[in-house]
């Protein structure tokens, strides 16, 4: 098939914006009214909130977090105290004002985070991106005067890797010019820049090929166990982990698809797919422990941290400075475990969490003690953030959110709908406590299933006030593709096995119709990303499943996905469309190539951003040119400029896209009775 939409893939050329101009204008247009003002002040209000929990993260003494609001729209980096947190008029210290900066400069800087210099914490490399892409440009940030180091480390913007080995000396990956970057858009060299060098005078450390992923550099700082790592990814599952010892790289021979961590004298494995090593097989999603040194001797005899079954599966591991806590997922209800080191890693459980919540470690710092936050969260249950000591201090809560919506009528279900294949797949439905279950109620399906990303319950101000307080109902499926099983879950939906992910979803949505939720032509869906993929292949293959689609900043021409900003990156999950036999399978879940014009689609509003550099604008824009070139009714198009893959560089620009997307699915789904 020709494509006649090559011109889009133009990002900043003058007729592909002036075209995504026009389409934005026309979208906007046709929401222009008091009751989208209405609700896009409403969810302003609630993102912009003072009552919302400020996140910190501890480093040495104080508590760092980042915050935006109506007056600071770019946000403030500042930090405090623990006393000074607990208390109810907390006592910020200004570290950076990023609107002020932006004014200075005359660019509207995007904050993209800060990495402090460990045991020392009193600079800090700062990542700032001009139009909130994930190209930034890095400057050293001197703590004590609250300003960037004259003569400092600085990397212009660029899609970079780096972190420091000591005060004078960082690790660096990014653009050096010519053949410095992979076919993914990622650096493939890491260098040593040292103080006072140019940047483009770095010394070369390791070098991998432009086919692979991309490769880092990384100091462990833990007194004691300092150390040097270099790390090749070869895709995005696959890696090679080097140390570096007297300037050769030493591997350590674990299989490329496990994950790894090393923490001081210990080396952690979460083998991808079952792991037979001597007499003995790790199984796929297990975790399993063993001291470096004895590793390094070729010893293979590991401790077994987890084992994973049907229903359990291991989110994520966080050290402190003494234990192990793992988070697990049971049938995608989250809990937490503490593991001792010392004591044959003998596990205990972690008392004082609240019940029904998802629960996250947000933060430790190893180095320093075994103090660690947590956030607990749930989709009628405002946010929490609890801090704990282990072995000496019970959990204490320390902010709570206030309610942003009525939740008093509002109950959480959990269901299980049967795909294609037998496999049960479940999914929450948040909905009134006396629903009726007579067809009559616009659905809201939201799904990703992808990159072994677990889609968990929690609590959002935005779903509650823009759909669930009007009577929708909303649904989070958790279907193949994510990690809500661990990996096995995952790859389940991998390359040619993608349209597993496709019928589970599909699953879910007929079991809605079946049980009396709703009925088709009241039922969206919603995805982004991969997401975005997701709802695209709902659209051209069960478009008789559903009666609205809105799908972000997606992918979904996957013939051209390679070769359009970030794409290469991710052949390791879809395939790649260049060999022959993978795209066979691949154009079985391409949207843009299984577009028909003689088929009966339900109306669909694409969004991108003009600056998202991982994803990029071009799919969407081609996708909603071909559906309205076929004479297609309500295809609609919004771009933004700025934002990047996130859609929105600020709190007013997220609040008036949300605004945009429920008064679509509200307009499009709810019977007349209820607009």
């Amino acid at each position: 098939m020709t494509d006649e939409n090559l011109w889009l893939e133009d990002i900043h050329g003058a007729g592909p914006l002036r075209w995504a101009a026009e389409q934005s204008a026309h979208t906007l247009s046709g929401f222009a009214s008091p009751q989208f003002d209405a609700l896009s002040a409403s969810l302003l209000e609630a993102i912009d909130s003072d009552d919302r929990i400020p996140i910190v993260s501890r480093r040495g003494g104080y508590y760092y977090n980042f915050w935006r609001d109506r007056e600071h729209p770019r946000g403030l980096w500042r930090r405090t105290t623990l006393e000074s947190y607990r208390s109810a008029d907390t006592d910020w210290e200004l570290l950076l004002d990023v609107d002020d900066l932006g004014r200075t400069e005359h660019t509207e800087w995007v904050f993209s985070g800060a990495s402090l210099l460990p045991h020392d914490y009193t600079r800090a490399l700062v990542a700032l991106s001009p139009d909130g892409g994930d190209a930034v440009m890095v400057r050293e940030f001197d703590l004590p005067s609250r300003s960037f180091v004259a003569d400092g480390f600085i990397v212009p913007t660029a899609k970079s890797s780096y972190s420091w080995i000591d005060r004078d000396t960082i690790f660096l990956g990014t653009d050096f010019g010519s053949g410095s970057m992979t076919e993914s858009s990622y650096p493939r060299t890491v260098r040593r820049l040292r103080r006072g060098q140019p940047v483009a005078a770095a010394e070369l450390v390791h070098e991998v090929s432009a086919t692979d992923l991309s490769v880092t550099g990384i100091h462990h700082h833990s007194p004691g166990f300092e150390r040097d790592l270099i790390v090749e990814h070869l895709d995005f599952y696959r890696s090679r982990t080097f140390l570096v010892v007297d300037d050769t790289l030493v591997p350590l021979e674990v299989p490329d698809d496990a994950d790894l961590s090393l923490r001081r004298e210990w080396l952690l494995v979460q083998p991808r797919s079952d792991w037979s090593t001597g007499s003995v097989v790790y199984p796929t999603g297990s975790l399993i422990a063993i001291r470096l040194d004895v590793f390094l001797a070729g010893d293979r005899r590991f401790d077994l941290l987890f084992l994973p079954d049907a229903h359990t599966a291991l989110e994520d591991w966080d050290f402190t400075d003494s234990r192990l806590i793992l988070t697990l997922l049971v049938d995608v209800a989250s809990t937490l475990v503490v593991l001792d080191p010392t004591r044959g890693w003998s596990r205990s459980p972690i008392a004082g969490l609240p019940a029904l919540s998802t629960v996250r470690v947000i933060d430790t710092d190893p180095d320093e003690s075994d103090e660690f936050w947590v956030h607990a969260t749930g989709f009628t249950s405002p946010s929490t953030v609890l801090r704990g000591v282990l072995g000496s201090v019970e959990l204490e809560v320390i902010r709570s959110s206030p309610a942003f919506f009525d939740a008093a009528e509002i109950e959480v279900q959990q269901h299980w709908a049967v795909s294609d294949d037998g496999t049960r797949v479940p999914y929450f439905q948040v909905a009134a406590r006396d629903l009726v279950l007579d067809g009559s109620h616009p659905t809201l399906l939201s799904g990703y299933g992808g990159f072994q990303a677990s889609r968990l319950p929690e609590y959002s101000g935005i779903v509650g006030r823009a759909w669930l307080e009007r009577g929708g109902v909303f649904v989070l499926a958790n279907i193949r593709g994510g990690g809500e099983f661990g990996p096995g879950w995952h790859t389940a939906a991998l390359k040619q096995n993608r349209p597993r992910a496709y019928e589970d979803f599909a699953a879910i949505a007929r079991d809605l119709v079946a049980r009396g939720v709703t009925v088709p032509a009241r039922l969206g869906c919603e995805g982004r990303s991969n997401g975005g993929l997701l709802v695209g292949n709902m659209l051209t293959t069960y478009p008789e499943l559903f009666g609205a689609v809105v799908c972000g900043v997606p992918l979904l021409d996957m013939k051209r996905y390679t070769h359009l900003s970030a794409g290469a990156s991710w052949i390791a999950e879809y395939g790649d469309p260049d060999v022959a036999e993978e795209w066979e399978y691949i154009r079985t879940f391409s949207p843009y190539q299984l577009l028909r014009a003689d088929a009966a689609y339900p109306p669909v509003l694409f969004y991108a951003a003009t600056s998202d550099d991982r994803v990029g604008p071009v799919q969407a824009r081609k996708m909603a040119a071909r559906m309205q070139a076929m004479g297609i009714d309500d295809v609609l198009y919004y771009e933004n400029s700025d934002g990047g893959h996130g859609g929105a560089v600020d709190n007013a620009h997220t609040a008036r896209l949300q605004a945009l997307i429920y008064e679509f699915l509200w307009r499009t789904l709810a019977p007349a009775s209820v607009v």
